[in-house]
């Protein structure tokens, strides 16, 4: 059992998870706002349609983990080392990988 999220998110429930967060529309949301618990209730309430029951703070902390686990990975894979990886890494970077760039670029200036 994991700490305070409860039980642990299955393989599937990850992939609901991350077609849900693959959605333009909540990337928009997402990107740019620290107060989003309205924006998880959101998720949370559309991975109740693929039959998840989890709560927004729950589905907040996998996204925040998730985030943070595809960050400490790429950039491993940016300074030359293979060994980090991680499970669901493809997809994150499909969803995290063109926005890293505009958002680095961004807090530059």
């Amino acid at each position: 059992v994991a700490n305070e999220g409860g039980k642990h998110w299955t393989v599937n429930e990850v992939k609901a998870l991350i077609r849900i967060w693959s959605d333009k529309n909540i990337q928009q949301q997402l990107e740019g706002t620290v107060r989003n618990k309205r924006i998880f209730e959101q998720v949370a309430a559309r991975l109740q349609k693929f039959g998840v029951d989890r709560d927004w703070k729950q589905c907040r902390t996998k996204y925040k983990n998730l985030k943070h686990e595809y960050k400490s990975v790429k950039s491993a894979q940016d300074s030359g080392s293979t060994s980090k990886s991680m499970k669901f890494f493809n997809e994150l970077d499909a969803i995290l990988g063109h926005c890293t760039m505009e958002q680095a670029s961004k807090s530059d200036n």
